[in-house]
This record gives C-alpha cells, structure tokens and sequence, in this order.
C-alpha cells in the first residue's frame, strides 16, 4: 500500500504578480516635485496673510508653515510612488493606483487611438517619461502614466503600437 503524496493534491501556486512598479530614481521626482508644490503654496499663503495683516509675522510664520508642508508633501509624492503600478499583458495595459482612493484602470489593446510619450527637462534628467495612452471614446480618453523609465515607455508604446495595428488588420 502506497502513502498518498501530500503535495499531488496541493493546489498549484498562484502565477507570479505580474504588476511593475515603478524605477527607484522616480521617487525622487515624487516626492521632490510634491514637497515642492506644497511649500509653494504655503508660501503664497503666508505671504498674502502677512500683507493682509502684520509683515512682522512673516518672519516665524513663513517657517513654521513652509516646513510642515513641504514635509506633508514629500510623505504624499512618496505615498503616490509607492503604490503605483503598471501592466502590460495579452489584453493591453493596466494601471492601479493610490491605496485609501484606489483606481485601477484598464485599457484593452482594440481602444487604443495612438500614444505618446513625453519628456520633461526632470523627467529627461532621471532618465524617465511620461506615456500617455490615447482611447476611443469622449470621457476620460487618455491615461498618463508618469515616472516610468524611459525605456520602459518607448517598450510599452511600440508593444501597444504594434498591438493596435494587430487588431486593426485583424478586422479587415
């Protein structure tokens, strides 16, 4: 009489998470960029209040205001980095984002319109891009995906590219 095989009746192992994250070198434009936007804006506000009030303040209360903000930012741009993802598969693209509002976005290959990647003087210096995904229909009809490394997009774009020329001799 034979043992049986613990490992025959086992259920197969779950197919690796296919989700990309995003390059490491893209958290410092998150989060910079983000600390940045903040201590700006407070900035401005501190400014207009103190013409508004006593210019006397603006000098603990510029400090007091800018630093917090700046650090609340760098802890959202670091946030925003970390959870987001990307996919690319047989049926076209996806993206998930965010943890407390999360989205998750998908674009089937036969929706795509054309595509474009862009670069900004930031981007171009940490060596990343921005794809911007173009769909049929009125409502919401781009995805941008920033913070990608910038062979990662011109990859993505020609795989999506040449996916949408696919389907379209398909139906011809």
């Amino acid at each position: 009489m034979s043992e049986p095989n613990p490992t025959a009746d086992a259920t197969p192992a779950p197919a690796p998470d296919d989700w990309q994250a995003l390059p490491a070198r893209a958290r410092t434009l998150f989060v910079g960029t983000t600390a940045l936007g903040f201590a700006l804006a407070a900035t401005v506000a501190v400014v207009v209040l103190c013409l508004s009030a006593r210019p006397s303040w603006l000098s603990w209360l510029l400090p007091a205001c800018v630093l917090p903000a700046a650090a609340f930012g760098a802890w959202l741009g670091w946030r925003r980095y970390r959870h987001t993802r990307w996919l690319l598969d047989g049926d076209g693209f996806g993206l998930r984002r965010g943890r407390l509002w999360f989205s998750d976005t998908r674009v089937p290959g036969s929706r795509v319109q054309h595509l474009d990647i862009r670069r900004g003087p930031l981007e171009r210096h940490f060596r990343l891009a921005t794809l911007v995904i173009h769909t049929a229909g009125t409502r919401h009809s781009e995805v941008s995906v920033s913070g990608l490394d910038a062979a990662d997009a011109e990859r993505l774009r020609d795989h999506l590219a040449r996916q949408t020329d696919d389907d379209d001799d398909a139906g011809d």
